[in-house]
Order: structure tokens, then sequence, then C-alpha cells
């Protein structure tokens, strides 16, 4: 099932470099840039209005390294730190790595389009797209591990990813929380699974209905 051998699916060599913590301090050092200086935020975030009139060209990568205050990159770190590591441990730190930036972009972008479509100004940041493919990346591997949501209640991570999912479409169809990416979090969910089936070569519905059997757990 993961035989990568040709094309988009070559395997990178596997190495355990602790990216995810490279990927925390990245983020943890822009958030004091920001902090120190505020207006740089204007340069970093990913608005539709400087994408497209001033050529911020960079900033559907600079965006998921931003964010908004201490609560959102303290929850966003805490969800990296957890489950971070395990994943990159058996995806391999390039796979690992090459996944978080390929969701984290094309969350942005997907987010990007449907604003200048419906003309919202808005300035999006963090690394939630990016997160969230990785949710869903760690449900497809460890179907029935157990979390803890809001560190009491247990849940495998194949329902929670199905909770989430829910929740977030609720919350964008009805407006619900209206300064938070529900888009985005939702296009992370997608970007992850169309990257799961065109390059690792596996479907998530399949590792989620057949995970009472499944070999990686």
């Amino acid at each position: 099932m993961f035989n990568q051998s040709k094309g988009i699916r070559k395997p990178f060599p596997h190495r355990d470099l602790n990216i995810t913590f490279i990927l925390i301090g990245i983020n943890v050092f822009i958030f004091f840039i920001t902090r120190v200086s505020p207006r740089a935020t204007l340069y970093l975030a990913l608005n539709p209005a400087t994408f497209i009139q001033y050529k911020f060209l960079w900033t559907p990568v600079t965006y998921m390294f931003t964010h908004g205050g201490m609560s959102h990159i303290i929850f966003n770190m805490l969800g990296l730190f957890f489950f971070g590591p395990q994943l990159e441990h058996r995806m391999g730190s390039w796979e690992f790595l090459t996944f978080y930036m390929v969701s984290g972009i094309l969350s942005g972008i997907f987010s990007l389009i449907f604003y200048i479509v419906v003309g919202y100004n808005v300035f999006l940041v963090g690394a939630s797209g990016a997160l969230f493919a990785i949710l869903l990346a760690f449900a497809v591997y460890f179907p029935n591990a157990i979390v803890y949501l809001f560190f009491v209640i247990p849940v495998k991570t194949k329902v929670m990813v199905l909770l989430f999912t829910a929740i977030e479409l609720f919350q964008e169809i009805f407006g619900i929380n209206g300064g938070i990416g529900h888009l985005t979090h939702l296009a992370g969910f997608g970007i992850a699974f169309l990257y799961f089936i065109i390059r690792i070569g596996l479907n998530p519905i399949t590792a989620f209905r057949d995970s009472g059997k499944s070999p990686w757990q």
C-alpha cells in the first residue's frame, strides 16, 4: 500500500531531525518580532488587498508563522508539540516538513481565493491550517489513539477529526466565531486528505474504516 517507488510517490530519505521543534521555534521567534514591532504583522499576514495591490507574494508562507495573540500561539504550538513529534517520526522529517508546508500554504491560498471572490478584506494569520492537517494525518496513522479534549474528555483520534470537521462546518456556515478562520481549518483537512491520496497513496476514509485491523497501531 505504501509503495512509493516512482514519480510523485517517491519517498524522501527517512530522517529524524526534530523538525517539529524547529517549526515551534520559528513560530515563537516571529511572534516575538510581531510583539516588538506590531506593524510587522501587516507584512506577514495573508490579506487580499496587500497580496494583489502591493504584491506581498510571500504571505501565503509567512501567514502560517504569524499569530494574533498569546492564546492563539499557545493553542497552536501545544497542538504541534503533542501531535508533531510522533507524526514526524512516523512519516520521516522531510516528508513531515513537506506535508506541513504544503498543507499550510495551500490552505492559505484556498482561503485567499475565497476571500477575493466574496470580497472579504481579512488578515489571515496562524498555523491552524497546517495544524488541522496534522490532526488528520495523526488520525490516519493512529486512528484509535486516545486524546483528551480539553484535557478531560477521552476520544479516539478518528472520532476527533470527524467531530472537529462537523464543528468547523457548522461554525463556518452559520458565521459563529467569525474572527476565526474556520474555512482555513477545513481547507487544512481537505488538503491533508488529498495529500494522503496523491502523495502517500492512502485513503484516510479507508484507514478509519479498517482501523480495527490497522498495522500502524
